[in-house]
């Protein structure tokens, strides 16, 4: 069924984040945080020559897994050929980007260095977004070049602290860290973030590893307005946290694999993404996501222009593609994670289809105004922060 391949995506993504910090991505987070100042690149320098009007080609940068396919020939990708055809514009489309760290430690020395990345559309998180930003390592968009965006990008969306305006981002896809939770085994609903920390759930209770992943859900559950939320907020959920280990309420930090925990029973309730949980609920009903009564932590993984890319407009035109509502219907039904662009919706609806049709009522993929309402996009870790809240955290996880 459609989206079943990002399972693999995100298992691959979550294992490889692991292993990345360690390396080559360890020396970009070190880079960032420490916000070495030759690094910044300010805004006269950032664009090249370019050279869209006579070389009608673009190099887009993805995570693997992450883009429609065609059923019989996986090497085809329906709408980005569609592109091709209606523009004349070919895309040399690489799965390559496997982890935010290792991904940024790979261009960050062409970025520093005033170099052509090679590349001229990339697709990192948010929070990983948000870096390249303060250094000055992406270009603006023309937004007169994208009307579909400027039409069509979901207000919920429009405008993160990271990128006021999304003058230097537009979301690939979108969204939501919450909770999963096997109700049959369970056996009573989990409403709020302080039901995981009841007593029958001692030993069943995951977290994600990952920072940047697990901590605005965590700060919801204690009332905190993760749009601001300050240095002593991040310190109360460490220390909740820490002392949850030492009881051993919780049971691990996870990836991606709390997947298999949830599936086989070993775990009742754990913090999930989403997307993950559409595909878990098509196997097992008795899986359910819920976005807290507290709240829980909208995110995206977004388009960005690297400075000096060689093919900027046609790279804005391949963005603007996939803003079109039919575009990115066809992209949601295959990928379940919360759609960009709500106008999609319609289309789903309307396309005769009971599947999709079907695909178009879920929450998950096009969130109704009450679940909107519980959602926040949360303001990001800065430079001056992350290296001493990394270490505490990472102290916390065992990593």
């Amino acid at each position: 069924m459609p989206g079943t391949s990002l399972l693999s995506r995100r298992s691959v993504l979550r294992a490889l984040r692991a292993l990345g910090a360690a390396g080559a991505g360890a020396a970009g987070l070190s880079l960032a945080g420490c916000g070495v100042p030759p690094a910044y690149v300010p805004p006269g320098d950032r664009a090249g020559r370019d050279l869209s009007g006579r070389d009608r080609t673009l190099d887009f940068a993805n995570w693997p897994l992450y883009i429609d396919t065609d059923g019989e020939d996986t090497s085809r990708r329906p709408t980005l050929d569609a592109f091709t055809e209606r523009t004349g514009i070919s895309v040399r489309y690489t799965e390559e980007i496997n982890d935010n760290d290792e991904f940024f430690g790979k261009i960050s020395p062409a970025l520093m260095n005033h170099q052509v990345t090679g590349r001229d559309l990339v697709v990192v998180s948010d929070w990983m977004a948000a870096r390249f930003v303060r250094l000055g390592w992406v270009q603006e968009m023309d937004r007169d070049r994208q009307p579909n965006v400027t039409e069509h990008l979901d207000p919920q969306l429009r405008s993160p602290a990271f990128d006021e305006g999304r003058r230097h981002s537009v979301p690939w896809q979108s969204g939501i860290t919450g909770i999963a939770y096997n109700r049959a085994r369970l056996g009573r609903e989990i409403r709020s973030t302080e039901d995981l920390w009841a007593a029958d759930l001692r030993g069943r209770v995951t977290l994600l590893s990952g920072l940047d992943e697990s901590f605005a859900l965590l700060m919801q559950g204690d009332g905190v307005d993760v749009t601001r939320w300050t240095s002593d907020d991040f310190h109360t959920v460490c220390d909740r946290v820490e002392e949850l280990v030492r009881r051993r309420h919780i049971r691990r930090f996870t990836g991606n694999d709390y997947i298999k925990d949830l599936s086989t029973g070993d775990v009742l309730a754990c913090q999930a993404y989403s997307g993950d949980v559409i595909q878990l609920q098509a196997d097992n009903p008795d899986i359910e996501f819920v976005v807290p009564e507290e709240g829980a932590e909208l995110w995206a993984e977004s388009l960005m222009i690297p400075n000096l890319a060689r093919h900027k407009r046609n790279a804005e035109a391949l963005v603007d593609h996939y803003y079109d509502p039919e575009v990115a219907a066809e992209l949601a039904a295959w990928v379940n994670y919360v759609c960009p662009v709500p106008a999609a919706r319609d289309v789903l609806a309307g396309s005769g289809d009971a599947e999709l049709a079907a695909l178009a009522e879920d929450p998950l993929v096009f969130p109704d105004d009450a679940m909107r309402r519980r959602l926040a996009i949360a303001r990001d870790i800065t430079s001056a922060e992350r290296r001493e809240f990394t270490k505490r955290w990472n102290g916390i996880v065992g990593l």
